[in-house]
């Protein structure tokens, strides 16, 4: 079995992700040229033949940073990557980006699997993620099932009046709350032409929605669907409406719609175990906990690529909270693109 860089056609890269057991939207060959034009990232997505048959596929990105370090990831910012394929091919792919890394002198090589896989590469079980079963086609079914303590947070929206809107023309309001919301968290925002790319480049896969009160844009969301699951992959919401539980709302409409489109799966996206994240979406009637396997190597100790909350880099976020919020617009995307 041999490794090869692989440069095209995208379609047939698509075609075996989406025959592999475990494949996400995060291994569609979009993402190749959406990190390379909007991070300048290096991308070496890898496939794997057996007599010019392709038996397994593994998207990597090439993230350096003269701050922290060099890392090979698959897949950056984003939830899930990691090899797809036969067992055999999975071996040989995994082996090939450990070599890489070794022969590059990256600090971390990180697999963000879905699934576990066979390897000697430890699995950090940092980070998991929340999932739903939705009802397809019958969303008053999963409605439902909720508490009737819980439907109520979702309706002190309805009484309010919010509108929700879904479309392409919704990556502006939703990026004018989300960048707002990462000031708060202290927390650098991806850049605007991350999402217009994502639209641009997944068209109906890739769902943004906003909630709106009184016309004005309160909380927004952009979800990624792939097979009979919906991911709600980045969200956010305006502080000054906490008291209405706009999230709670948005995330209705988002799985509403989802059932309605006969979709089986809500996935609310990775998060911290126990973190303040994870008991909002645990909080969902219904909701599982599924650990996720990011298997890395490391060259000098680290299991894990930067996070926000490393005591080391609290003065981060306490210095971005009193940037005006222009500043950090303009500053956060050349930021960002250096923390996978």
């Amino acid at each position: 079995m041999e490794v090869q860089a692989f440069d095209g056609p995208g379609d047939a890269w698509d075609r075996f992700v989406r025959e592999c057991d475990g494949w996400t939207h995060m291994h569609l060959f979009g993402w190749r040229e959406i990190l390379e034009t909007t991070y300048r990232h290096d991308c070496p997505y890898l496939a794997a033949f057996d007599g010019g048959e392709m038996r397994g596929v593994l998207p990597l990105v090439s993230v350096r940073s003269p701050l922290f370090g060099k890392f090979l990831v698959s897949m950056p910012f984003l939830n899930y990557g990691g090899p797809l394929g036969d067992p055999r091919a999975i071996e040989v792919l995994v082996r090939e980006a450990i070599d890489r890394s070794e022969r590059t002198g990256v600090d971390l090589l990180e697999l963000r699997c879905r699934n576990e896989i066979e390897t000697t590469l430890p699995d950090s079980g940092r980070k998991i993620t929340v999932t739903l079963p939705l009802t397809p086609g019958e969303p008053e079914r999963l409605w439902d099932s909720f508490t009737s303590k819980f439907r109520t947070k979702i309706r002190r929206a309805d009484k309010e009046g919010f509108e929700a809107r879904f479309g392409p023309d919704q990556v502006e309001p939703f990026y004018e709350v989300f960048c707002r919301l990462m000031r708060e968290l202290g927390t650098p925002t991806p850049p605007r032409e991350l999402f217009e790319a994502i639209s641009r480049t997944f068209g109906s896969s890739s769902w943004f929605g906003c909630a709106y009160h009184e016309g004005e844009p309160v909380a927004g969301g952009c979800a990624l669907v792939w097979g009979s699951e919906i991911e709600m992959t980045w969200s956010g919401s305006r502080r000054s409406h906490n008291h209405l539980r706009p999230n709670h709302w948005l995330y209705w409409q988002f799985m509403e719609r989802a059932c309605l489109e006969g979709l089986e799966t809500f996935n609310f996206g990775r998060c911290t175990p126990d973190s303040g994240t994870h008991d909002y979406k645990r909080s969902w009637p219904g909701s599982i906990d599924e650990p996720l396997h990011w298997y890395y190597r490391s060259a000098d100790g680290r299991a894990a690529t930067p996070v926000p909350d490393d005591p080391g880099l609290a003065w981060g976020p306490r210095i971005w909270r009193r940037l005006p919020l222009r500043l950090t617009n303009a500053l956060g995307p050349h930021i960002i693109r250096l923390i996978p």
